[in-house]
């Protein structure tokens, strides 16, 4: 590694001092992401290690990533060794629950506010991909049209401006869609969908009972709602909790939904089986309050469900630097999928926070920082090369590489990255899209040895009976019962012992009633 801080923006840049500006402190959630401004107007860097602290949640320290090579065989991703996925709730469980049980969903999601993501969006779906590829589980994706919308409406102080209509969001989430695919996910055990589209069945089922769990007092507090906030936007945190529940796809797991026009009588009740198998969400920090609300009340759902465990990404710094992120909003802020080359020479070039020194002769004698340098900071999350990416930064450091230089790098890099993304992304038709976002069961192996295998989920059949559907991996809940069955201490299933003690209890009555009776 380069080195052994993380990577993260300058502490402060002078050209961003307004003096007009007051002093405020740095603010971070799911719809503001700002660093602190000082007394001068001076942007500061995001403090991650306070974010630790304020939001509760842990540091992913060596172990964290020692433990996940050994469960999983892999090098941990490079977004993880270079500290930029740096904090976690409970992501020691979800791979206890992989290496005993053999599997779980992942979750993330997107919200399409332009046509176009741009780099930052990317990281979440390129670590993601690298999970779901050396895990080998099923993956959903959500599209947050409806929030976007009533977010932007709200905005505008309930005026609907145009441009910024439901259908304008759904476009938006469609080429978004299209974008997310273009970075390789794996059709067989990946479902995408949009809010807009998809809500019906067990998912609102699942959200209309998260909605009576959160008071509006809760719900101002994690998201800075206030009397003026729209009932829409405040009633949405429902929707983007439980669609981290397995629960609300029963159709990926092969059991029955329960929504127009396929009604089918076994689909009426949700299914408990699938409550009980964990989730981990990949996303940046800023979505973790909607996450902490869920933790707080999955356990006092009608079936209860584990707390969900996720792992937190810092945000892909703006080209300026410091205190925020990359802005759909901002074209000068960010490198876009469809810029051109030339578009990204010109960006990183003319805009890239530098972390060189003021002159040539200065710089050779003292050297720069990388740590602060946007064109390093954009290699470190792309640049695969741990030896190249310490080279370049020693270099930096040393006076040896210039800022230019540096950016020269970063261009290639960069340029290459989404050269290649826009070649795939042109394969993308409607007709992919729409295959991926059309609920079918999904295929997928998990842990091919775990120890202490699940039962294949059940279906209540229309008699109330339990009817075996197909395991998560294809095979038939037959074969996954007698994976199940082999238990150490040889005293089978849970299943296993009740259905043997009512047939005893059966023998013993029969046995003892009349012989003509019987």
């Amino acid at each position: 590694m380069a080195t052994s801080e993380a990577v993260s923006a300058p502490p402060a840049v002078k050209a961003s001092i307004d003096p007009q500006k007051p002093a405020q402190q740095q603010q971070i959630d799911p719809y503001n992401v700002g660093g602190e401004v000082d007394e001068t107007g001076a942007i500061k860097a995001i403090d991650y290690d306070r974010l630790i602290q304020d939001f509760g949640v842990q540091p992913l320290t060596p172990d964290h990533l020692s433990r996940f090579e050994k469960v999983t065989g892999k090098p941990a991703h490079r977004l993880m060794r270079r500290k930029l996925f740096f904090s976690h709730r409970d992501f020691d469980k979800i791979l206890d629950a992989y290496e005993e049980h053999g599997t779980f969903m992942l979750y993330t999601g997107r919200g399409p506010s332009s046509g176009s993501m741009h780099l930052g969006h990317t990281v979440p779906f390129l670590f993601t991909k690298e999970l779901q590829e050396i895990f080998d589980v099923p993956l959903v994706i959500m599209l947050t049209d409806d929030e976007k919308y009533l977010y932007t409406r709200n905005k505008n102080d309930g005026h609907q401006k145009p441009g910024a209509a439901p259908e304008d969001f759904l476009n938006f989430a469609h080429e978004n869609i299209k974008d997310i695919l273009a970075l390789g996910f794996d059709m067989k055990k990946t479902f995408v969908y949009t809010d807009y589209e998809f809500m019906g069945g067990h998912f609102y089922r699942n959200t209309s009972e998260f909605e009576s769990l959160v008071t509006m007092n809760q719900a101002s507090g994690a998201f800075g709602f206030n009397g003026s906030t729209n009932i829409g936007l405040i009633a949405y945190g429902a929707k983007q909790c439980v669609a981290a529940f397995l629960s609300s796809y029963p159709e990926l797991f092969g059991l029955p939904d329960y929504r127009a026009p396929d009604y089918k009588a076994e689909g009426k009740r949700r299914h408990k089986s699938l409550a009980s198998i964990p989730t981990l969400i990949p996303c940046a920090i800023d979505q973790e309050p909607y996450f902490r609300i869920l933790r707080d009340r999955c356990e006092r759902m009608t079936d209860p469900h584990p707390k969900t465990s996720l792992i937190l990404s810092k945000f892909l710094t703006a080209l300026q630097g410091p205190g925020g992120k990359m802005s759909a909003s901002d074209p000068n802020s960010a490198i876009f999928m469809s810029d051109t080359p030339k578009q990204i020479k010109d960006k990183i070039n003319k805009h890239a926070f530098s972390g060189g020194r003021e002159s040539l002769e200065e710089h050779r004698k003292l050297g720069g920082n990388p740590d602060v340098d946007v064109a390093y900071t954009y290699l470190s999350y792309f640049l695969e090369d741990d030896e190249e990416l310490e080279g370049l930064a020693e270099g930096y450091r040393k006076g040896e590489i210039l800022t230019g230089e540096m950016k020269k790098r970063c261009i290639a890099e960069l340029q290459k990255f989404v050269a290649d993304f826009q070649a795939r992304r042109k394969e993308v038709t409607d007709e992919t899209m729409r295959a991926y976002m059309t609920p079918r069961k999904l295929e997928f192996a998990g842990n091919l040895n775990p120890t202490r295998p699940r039962q294949a989920p059940v279906a209540a059949g229309a008699n109330g009976d339990a009817a075996a559907v197909g395991s998560a991996d294809g095979g038939s809940a037959e074969a996954e019962g007698e994976k199940s069955a082999a238990r150490e201490d040889g005293r089978g299933t849970k299943g296993e012992r009740k259905a043997a003690k009512l047939a005893e209890k059966k023998a013993q009555k029969l046995a003892e009633r009349p012989k003509e009776e019987a």
